[in-house]
C-alpha cells in the first residue's frame, strides 16, 4: 500500500480542523511533519485533496470522498487495536449531546456506562443541536443525541424519546394562576429564550409559526439553568423542556402556564453519519443508552432523583 494509517489520521485531522497547524496541535505533531505527511499522501496517488485558500485547507470533491472512507478505516483499526489490547475496553468513543440531553440525561447514562465498562473511554461534548449535527456530519463525533427535527443529507436520525416543552413563569407573573392562557396573551409578554440553532428554539418557533416574528424576545441565553434564573427574577416567560423543570415546579419557584393551541411536543434523536462504521464499542454504547431509559417512550417516564 502507498498510504499509512498515520497519513490517513493526519488527513482526517486536517479535514476536520481546516488547517495543518491546528491538526498538528491536535495530534501533538510538528506542523512540518503534518504538512509533509499530507504532501506524501497526495503525491503517492497524484491527487490533490484540498483546495488551498490562503492558510485554510478546504476539502475538494476527491477529499470529501476520501474523508468518510478514511474515517471508517481508522475506526476499524482502532476497534482492532482495542480488541487486541483488552477484551473489556470499549472506546475511545466521541459522544455529543444537545444541552437539555447533555445536562439532564447524558451524564447519567455515560456514568453508568463507564461503571459497567471501567476500562473504556468516552468523550462527551455538549452544544446546541445544530452544532452537534454538524460535528456528526464532519465525522468529529461518533454519535449525537439531539432535540427536534434533524435535516442534514449526510446524517441518519433514529427516534429515541418523546419530549415536551413547557411555557413557564415566576409565581408572581400576571399570567400565573390562570386556568387558560391564549397565544395573544403570550405574544404580549417579554420572553427569555434559547438561542437560534438550538432544538428548543426551533420547536417553539415552529409552534408559533408566522407569529414567531411577534415574540418579544428580551434575552437569549444558551443554558437552561440561566433561563430559569432569569424567569425566576421576573424578566419574562420561558419555554424549555419539562425534563429541566421538574424540580423547580416541585419547589414552586416556577409555575407552568396552561397554554391553549400551542403544540410543543418534539422528539429526541440518536444521530450518526450515514457512512459511519458502527464499531462494536459504538453499538454497545447505543444499546446501553436505549437500555438505560428502558421502556420509557417519553422523558416524563424517566425516574430522576430530585435536586434540592
Amino acid at each position: 500500500m502507498r498510504f499509512t494509517l498515520r497519513q490517513l489520521e493526519i488527513f482526517v485531522a486536517i479535514a476536520q480542523s481546516g488547517s495543518a497547524s491546528r491538526a498538528a496541535e491536535r495530534l501533538a505533531l510538528s506542523q512540518s511533519a503534518t504538512s509533509t505527511a499530507l504532501a506524501e499522501l497526495e503525491r503517492a496517488y497524484s491527487q490533490v485533496l484540498f483546495d488551498r485558500v490562503g492558510k485554510t485547507l478546504r476539502l475538494n470533491d476527491t477529499g470529501q470522498w476520501l474523508l468518510g472512507r478514511a474515517t471508517e478505516l481508522l475506526d476499524r483499526a482502532q476497534e482492532l487495536e482495542d480488541t487486541l489490547s483488552t477484551q473489556s475496553a470499549v472506546g475511545p468513543l466521541r459522544l455529543g449531546a444537545s444541552l437539555t440531553i447533555g445536562n439532564y440525561l447524558a451524564t447519567l447514562f455515560v456514568a453508568d456506562f463507564l461503571k459497567q465498562h471501567p476500562a473504556s473511554r468516552v468523550q462527551l461534548a455538549v452544544h446546541n443541536s445544530t452544532d452537534i449535527v454538524g460535528a456528526v456530519a464532519r465525522f468529529e463525533l461518533d454519535l449525537g443525541l439531539v432535540e427536534g427535527e434533524v435535516q442534514h443529507p449526510d446524517v441518519v436520525a433514529e427516534p429515541w424519546l418523546h419530549d415536551e416543552l413547557v411555557v413557564f413563569a415566576a409565581p408572581d407573573h400576571p399570567l400565573a394562576g390562570k386556568t387558560r392562557v391564549s397565544r395573544a396573551e403570550l405574544l404580549a409578554c417579554d420572553w427569555i429564550l434559547r438561542e437560534p440553532g438550538s432544538g428548543t428554539r426551533a420547536t417553539l418557533d415552529h409552534a408559533f409559526g408566522s407569529e414567531r416574528q411577534q415574540l418579544r424576545v428580551r434575552l437569549e441565553l444558551e443554558h437552561t439553568e440561566a433561563i430559569k434564573r432569569a424567569v425566576e427574577a421576573g424578566l419574562g416567560l420561558g419555554c424549555i423542556s419539562r425534563l429541566a423543570l421538574r424540580d423547580a415546579f416541585r419547589r414552586g419557584s416556577l409555575v407552568p402556564l396552561p397554554v391553549q393551541g400551542l403544540d410543543l411536543g418534539r422528539a429526541f434523536y440518536l444521530v450518526r453519519h450515514q457512512n459511519k462504521y458502527v464499531t462494536g464499542g459504538l453499538a454497545t454504547l447505543i444499546e446501553h443508552i436505549r437500555a438505560f431509559t428502558g421502556d420509557a417512550t417519553s422523558t416524563d417516564d424517566i425516574a430522576l432523583a430530585p435536586v434540592a
